[in-house]
């Protein structure tokens, strides 16, 4: 069984999937994105699926990938952004040099954006959003060995500060 190098939890537009992709590339291993294996495995965008199959069949789908995920990548790995909220999701990161990104509301709602890929921002997205993390920081926090701040920084600049945070700026060395 292989672990995770680096795991990445936040809030929808946080730039996981983006800041996941520029890390992987400087360490030389993989990225994963469990949204995407999520997408891949059941044909459907997330956006479909939360309309056709509702958010508890989508949350059940997300567990899933977490669960393989956490099993057998040993690169960069970005989660969605509730897959926190699955107790044993968490119980598995316990250990893993998990890095949650944060961000604020107005920058959230500029990066997301009010279009129908996210579900759960589709009616009042500052309102939501915030609710959204009322309930998920504490889950973020709970999982993370660091916490980098996203707002007004650059992919690059993101994960510089990882990389010194978790000591890999020479991985592999």
């Amino acid at each position: 069984m292989s672990a995770p190098l680096i795991v990445l939890v936040g809030p929808m537009g946080a730039g996981k999937s983006t800041v996941g992709e520029v890390l992987a590339r400087r360490l030389g291993v993989p990225f994963r994105d469990t949204d995407a294996d999520v997408v891949a495995t059941d044909g459907r965008e997330i956006s479909d699926i939360f309309v056709e199959d509702g958010e508890p069949h989508f949350r059940e789908l997300e567990k899933a990938a977490v669960r393989e995920a956490l099993a057998v990548h040993s690169g960069v790995l970005a989660l969605g952004g509730g897959a926190v909220l699955d107790p044993v999701s968490r119980a598995l990161l316990a250990g893993l040099p998990v890095v949650y990104l944060s961000l604020e509301v107005d920058e959230a709602v500029r990066r997301n954006g009010l279009g129908q890929a996210r579900p759960l921002l589709a009616v009042n997205p500052r309102r939501t959003w915030r609710e959204l993390m009322e309930a998920r920081r504490p889950l973020y926090t709970e999982v993370a060995r660091i916490v980098v701040a996203t707002d007004d920084r650059t992919p690059d600049e993101v994960a510089d500060a990882i990389l010194d945070a978790l000591e890999l700026k020479d991985y592999p060395a």
